[in-house]
């Protein structure tokens, strides 16, 4: 059978400088040698200024490291699906109309080794 469901979640985290609080960042969880990112969040102020590539970067290199298989995560055609694609991800489903009028994407990014 081979594959253990074995999660292991991963965080970078965005903190304000002044006071210290977690501000933004991106959350994932590794498992089935998959990383799946759930969320990211970039505050608005610091929006443009390429942080969230390198979050999406920084979270492969995590996921590299430890031997997965690529990374997967879900959007909304209103948010970022063009953001992603520019990163090398490339869709692999939709549900039309979710949220009515929209579309969801389900896109993902295969290491090369593993393919």
């Amino acid at each position: 059978m081979g594959a253990v469901y074995a999660p292991k979640a991963f965080a970078i985290l965005i903190r304000d400088p002044g006071e210290g609080q977690t501000t933004g960042g991106l959350w994932a969880t590794c498992y089935y040698d998959w990383l799946h990112i759930e969320l990211i969040f970039v505050p608005k102020e610091l929006r443009g200024r390429k942080i969230g590539a390198r979050l999406v970067r920084s979270a492969e290199h995590w996921a590299l490291q430890r031997g997965c298989i690529g990374v997967w995560l879900d959007t909304f055609q209103f948010q970022a699906p063009a953001f992603y694609q520019s990163l090398g991800y490339q869709a692999f489903g939709h549900l039309p109309n979710y949220p009515r009028g929209s579309r969801r994407y389900f896109l993902r990014k295969v290491f090369p080794e593993s393919t």
